[in-house]
Formats: C-alpha cells, structure tokens, sequence
C-alpha cells in the first residue's frame, strides 16, 4: 500500500511500481491515513518539512504498530551540512508526536535511491535504529527479505548519528561525482 495527501498521486505511484516489476505485485495506491490503518509496519518517507504534518494525520492509525522512519532532517540549501531538530532526530521527533503507544524505528536514510531502482547487488548496510530490540529485529527481517544487509545499531537516540551521516554523504557525492556513497560495516563475522 503507498499513501500519500492526495490519492491519486499514490495510485500513479502504485502504477508506475506494477509497471517496474512488470506487473508482479499487487500494489494499491490511497490516502496516508487509508494506508496507515492497513498496514501492520509503517513507512514513512517524506521531506523533512513533511514530516510533523503527516505523522499528525496519520497518529490514530499508528498506535500499536512499528513506523520505520526514513525521513532525514535536510534543510535545504544546505542539505550536506547536519542539520539536526531539537528533539535529536527525525525519529525522535515522530517518538515526541506519536508517544509510547507506537513503535519507532530509524533505517535505510544512509542508502542512495538510485541503488533502490535498479535489480543489481547493493554495497552498503542498513544501520537500524529504533524503540525497542524486538521492533528493530522486525524492521531487521524486512532488511533482510528485500536481499539486504542490517545492523541492529541501537536505541532510538543513536538515529541522530545515522541521519546526520546522510548529510555528510550527500557531500561525499557532491565533492566526487557520485550518488552511491553509502555505509558498509566491516570486520564482522
């Protein structure tokens, strides 16, 4: 299910998807609020300055679940300085609004989308992030089916570290000619 304010950009957003997967799937495009009372896990990914709004619509129909927030704090036009909000992090900030009742986790804001088009193997990790170990080991499953690598980096505080990173490879990019610059963890069985 893909959410959005308006229902027919996620319906053109389903399309296009049914279109890359040559029509494998079965993909549903409606409102972030249809979405988020349907689904079980939760993400969201937006632009920063989408985020307060759309966690607020969408806050009734969370609780209970796992949100995995991929949303990264840029503030353009500065976006490969870090930037980060007062509450920490995106993530928690979505914590502040949403409360105890939902499950928070930070992952994928350190891999380039440009790997996420394209059915070739992906060199960098997923750091994970979130509010408690067995939500972090669920979005670790989901990491894992979509042919990934995940790292269980801690408690919902550490998400500033990985947001921020975001930022400094955002300049690596720039500064070398890139859009793949992303996170690899080594020295590990």
């Amino acid at each position: 299910m893909i959410g959005s304010r308006t229902p027919d950009k996620a319906q053109a957003a389903a399309c296009e998807l049914l279109d890359m997967l040559g029509g494998n799937a079965h993909i549903e495009g409606m409102s972030n609020l249809d979405a988020a009372q349907k689904a079980d896990i939760v993400a969201l990914t937006v632009p920063y300055e989408a985020h307060l709004a759309t966690l607020e619509s969408v806050k009734s129909a969370l609780q209970g679940k796992i949100l995995i927030d991929v949303t990264v704090p840029l503030v353009p036009p500065r976006v490969s300085t870090v930037q980060m909000p007062p509450a920490g992090s995106a993530a928690q900030e979505a914590r502040q609004v949403l409360g105890e009742g939902v499950e928070v986790v930070s992952a994928f804001q350190n891999i380039s989308h440009d790997y996420l088009l394209h059915d070739a193997p992906i060199e960098c990790d997923v750091l994970v992030c979130g509010t408690s170990k067995e939500a972090r080991a669920e979005v670790l499953k989901l990491v894992e089916e979509a042919g990934l690598t995940g790292w269980d980096a801690g408690p919902i505080e550490n998400s500033v570290v990985i947001e921020g990173m975001t930022s400094i490879l955002i300049g690596i990019n720039k500064l070398y000619g890139s859009t793949y610059a992303g996170i690899k963890v080594t020295g590990l069985p």
